[in-house]
């Protein structure tokens, strides 16, 4: 699968957000079959880490066979994780991160910080920003203009 396919699964799982934030993310194994989808579920969870990263790296560990490893995947996810969500990906050994829109207010594979590229990790995945950006903006885009009126 190229990357775009791997943002567009993040994206059908963002628009499944119901009150959260739009955000979703997709984790994908060495072969490109997908093991887990998430979105963000602050809300309906009621728990500041369920974000739609660590909500998809969780359940993909537990189909991926190797404990909570998860060496050779992919995390696509339609936005540019945050600090928590950078470090768990670096933390599951994920080989990859592919993501659509920057965020330049609280983004750390690159914006604000660059956690998952830190000389100082023995671990630090490929990064792959800004694909299907416009795409994966426009549904942050539309949440907050709707939720800006309210």
């Amino acid at each position: 699968m190229d990357d775009a396919a791997l943002v567009r699964a993040a994206l059908a799982a963002a628009r499944e957000a119901g009150p959260d934030v739009p955000i979703g993310a997709a984790v994908f194994d060495q072969d490109g079959a997908l093991l887990a989808t998430a979105h963000n579920a602050r809300e309906e969870l009621g728990d500041p880490t369920a974000h739609a990263e660590i909500l998809a790296l969780r359940a993909a560990a537990k189909r991926h066979g190797d404990g909570w490893r998860l060496e050779g995947c992919t995390l696509a996810v339609t936005v540019e994780p945050c600090t928590m969500c950078a470090g768990a990906l670096v933390l599951a050994r994920v080989a990859r991160v592919v993501f659509g829109a920057w965020e330049p207010r609280t983004g750390a594979v690159g914006s604000l910080w660059d956690v998952v590229r830190d000389r100082r990790l023995n671990r630090r995945p490929e990064v792959r920003g800004g694909v299907l950006e416009a795409e994966c903006a426009e549904v942050l885009e539309a949440f907050f203009e709707l939720h800006r009126d309210v």
